[in-house]
């Protein structure tokens, strides 16, 4: 299966860079290249590919708002997006996850972190360690709170659907946001990964989320879990 990328960065050397990195794996291909948000979303829904890399800070419509468009879109209901930014810790990079992004890479990755980041969100996971985009969120959380963005108007009708988990899946629920994994969590509960793989999937679909990273998002909004205080 060769997994199709959108690149979405108003530097057009940065996006040659990323272009012939993509196109020299033989599991990826390149299927488009936007310098705005607008040219990401219109290209989204001409290509339709499987993951978008997609920078937070561009002229004119931005990242942020092109990761909207495209994941309340139900046609591209599919199309991971992962979101690029000079700072990991970036003002924006939580909305971003709140808006339906998969998670956030540095644009000083390394080639092969870059590449690995593609292969967890067509994948479905979370970035890009659970761990690390579930500090992320926690700080930003413990800061302010659940967000007051009429966009994120969702977050309270996911929080209410927390009901509808059962006993278990909250408990899934609470481990991811803790960073674990699959097989962690497996391990954890003495049950196999399979299990826990489905009790992933069923909270997915219960809330409403789009990946991993989404739970993660859900599990603190919700007050399921709170932020550590370090």
């Amino acid at each position: 299966m060769t997994i199709r990328v959108l690149l979405a960065d108003d530097q057009a050397l940065l996006r040659s860079a990323f272009k012939v990195l993509v196109d020299s794996e033989p599991d990826m291909e390149v299927v488009g290249e936007a310098p705005d948000g607008d040219g990401a979303v219109a290209l989204a829904r001409a290509t339709r590919p499987d993951v978008v890399l997609m920078d937070i800070r561009m002229p004119g419509t931005d990242g942020l708002a092109a990761t909207r468009m495209i994941t309340a879109d139900p046609e591209l209901a599919d199309v991971r997006i992962v979101m690029l930014t000079t700072f990991e810790v970036d003002e924006y990079v939580v909305q971003s996850l709140r808006a339906g992004a998969s998670g956030f890479l540095g644009k000083g990755a390394e080639p092969e972190e870059l590449l690995g980041a593609i292969r967890i969100a067509h994948a479905g996971e979370a970035l890009l360690s659970p761990a690390a985009t579930k500090g992320l969120i926690a700080s930003f959380l413990a800061q302010g709170g659940p967000s007051a963005d009429p966009a994120d108007a969702g977050v309270g009708a996911r929080s209410e659907r927390l009901a509808a988990l059962t006993a278990r899946e909250r408990e899934v629920l609470v481990l991811v946001a803790g960073g674990l994994s699959n097989d962690e969590i497996a391990e954890r509960l003495d049950v196999s990964p399979l299990t826990v793989k489905t009790h992933v999937n069923r909270a997915m679909a219960k809330l409403g989320a789009r990946d991993r990273a989404q739970l993660v998002v859900t599990a603190y909004e919700s007050g399921l879990v709170r932020p550590r205080v370090e």
